[in-house]
This record gives C-alpha cells, structure tokens and sequence, in this order.
C-alpha cells in the first residue's frame, strides 16, 4: 500500500518593485492605453541618455517585453523595466498630477542629485 504525502505549494516570492506607481497614475496609464488600437500589454518605463542633465525619464507602451526586461505588476498593470533603468529607479514614485498650468507624470526620485531648469532632465 503507498502512502501519499501532500506537499505545500511554495508560493514564488513576488518581486518587489524598484519604483512605485502611485493610483492616480496607473489610473491615467489605463485610461491611455484603452484609447490605443490595438490595445498594448503592458507599459514601459525607462532612463535613457539626454537632456541638459545627463538623463531623462522615457514612459512608451509595449506589446511584449525585451530579453533584459524585468516585468513588475501594479494592480495588474503590466510595467517592463530593462536592466539598466533599474538601478536609477530605485525608490522612484511615479504619479500623475494635474494643476491650472500643466498636467503631466510626475518622477520623484530619491537618487537625483540636480535637475535641469525646464525640469525635464536630470543627473545621479
């Protein structure tokens, strides 16, 4: 006679995301995402090169993810991050703000040393 011996399932350790996105931001990038045609898997948030500071943040949506990709989800929004973004990243909080003048995503992120004047770019 064989005795069968049930296992617990081990949960995967969820990864924790290097930046958070706040509400009203992932709200917004749901609100642009269903106006795409088709609509995209997922959102892509980056640092690349550029500006008067040296880097600049980059948001562009996406249909699958990159072979360096890291993908963190925030309310089942799908957000890619590639290898070398994510160590300027950390700690970062993404939102989206609205006011009289402007409205926009807002990065407030604890690694910046100084930004440019436009605010627009930024240097670690």
């Amino acid at each position: 006679m064989a005795t069968v011996t049930s296992v617990p399932e081990q949960e995967t350790p969820k990864k924790t995301p290097p930046l958070t996105l706040t509400p009203m931001a992932i709200a917004k990038v749901r609100e642009i995402m269903a106006t795409q045609d088709p609509i995209p898997t997922g959102l892509r948030i980056g640092v690349v090169g550029g500006g008067c500071s040296g880097f600049q943040y980059s948001m562009a949506f996406e249909n699958q993810s990159g072979m360096m990709d890291k993908i963190f989800s925030f309310d089942d929004l799908k957000v890619f991050i590639d290898a070398t973004s994510l160590m300027y990243l950390q700690g970062c909080t993404v939102d989206y703000v609205e006011t009289l003048e402007a409205a926009g995503f807002k990065f407030e992120n604890p690694q910046v040393k100084s930004t440019c004047g436009c605010g627009s770019s930024f240097n670690v």
